[in-house]
């Protein structure tokens, strides 16, 4: 039999076997607990207003989407399935609808960014009075969409707006009436679509361009490119990831417009400028029909998630290479 005596573990400074767990440890685990508790806490203040005011109202939207609700007092509200989706297959007004609002989230969104970017590259040059300018880019952007729609109802007036005293003076003809004629409604919104969002793309693409390195620019000059190659082959894949963020929300944005066209036009005439936010807005409050308006905003709300999924895809892609 073996009398080899092992020799007692080494003890630490602190008389303590090794692999035994500190008060550190358990203190650092204790933090890490409390100060995850404490976090939630914090954040309760937000995410209440939050949960009440946008999850709640948008669970309870999906799910009316589903029912035959409808205005009527003590009216029962009944699950009927998919039939207000089957219904909706059918409507030809909502896809009209439909097809005005692509047209104009579409024309919208590029022609204000093409002016934007004009007007940006104009603001970021060394100009005289270049702040005072900044500043009254921003105008419309401090205006509310109701009021840009009113003053631009005054100015597209077809017998006392300015806009046709000012084609009365220049020999053009001057009695279009703008937002009541089918041929010209259409238009005439898409400008004040433009005009009211310039300043949110403006100030994004303004804040990009300044942070284009000079370096870059200096040294395609010094290549002898002139200054429409260097726009194209500097500063444009410079802007890239903001140019393609900015146009993607002012989609989503300009397909969800709701007060600006509804106190312009109303959707009409003849339903030219009746987007899809419009005709959900009238088949609820107008007609009553709270279920069927419902199952078109979740139509909706699925097509700009779709746009939203492929946003964060291609940020993520961008953010990998």
């Amino acid at each position: 039999m073996s009398t080899e005596l092992r020799e007692p573990p080494l003890m630490r400074a602190d008389n303590r076997l090794p692999g035994t767990p500190t008060k550190t440890k358990k203190r650092r685990a204790y933090s890490a607990t409390g100060s995850s508790k404490e976090m939630w806490l914090l954040l309760l203040p937000a995410l209440i207003p939050v949960v009440v005011l946008s999850v709640y109202p948008l669970v309870q939207g999906i799910l009316l989407g589903f029912t035959d609700a409808a205005a009527g007092y003590n009216r029962p509200v009944n699950f009927n399935g998919i039939d207000n989706y089957t219904e909706l297959l059918g409507n030809d007004l909502f896809w009209q609808s439909f097809r005005v609002g692509l047209i104009w989230a579409f024309s919208v969104t590029i022609l204000q960014f093409l002016a934007s970017m004009g007007l940006a590259l104009l603001l970021n040059m060394n100009l005289r009075f270049r702040g005072v300018a900044r500043v009254l880019a921003l105008v419309p952007w401090a205006i509310p969409p109701v009021i840009i729609a009113i003053i631009w109802r005054l100015m597209l007036n077809p017998t006392a707006g300015p806009v046709n005293s000012t084609l009365a003076a220049l020999g053009l003809p001057s009695d279009i009436n703008w937002l009541g004629d089918p041929t010209f409604a259409l238009p005439a919104a898409i400008v004040v679509g433009i005009w009211a969002g310039m300043p949110q793309t403006t100030v994004t693409l303004l804040a990009g361009l300044q942070n284009v390195p000079s370096d870059l620019h200096e040294a395609a000059a010094l290549d002898g490119a002139g200054a429409f190659r260097r726009f194209r082959s500097v500063t444009i894949p410079s802007l890239l990831p903001i140019i393609f963020a900015i146009t993607t929300l002012d989609f989503v944005w300009n397909f969800n417009q709701f007060a600006l066209v509804y106190v312009l036009t109303a959707g009409g005439p003849g339903g030219q400028t009746m987007l899809p936010m419009l005709f959900a807005y009238n088949e609820a409050f107008k007609y009553g029909n709270f279920g069927y308006a419902s199952a078109m905003g979740n139509v909706m709300v699925l097509i700009i998630a779709a746009l939203l999924v492929f946003y964060l895809r291609r940020q993520a892609k961008e953010r990998q290479s």
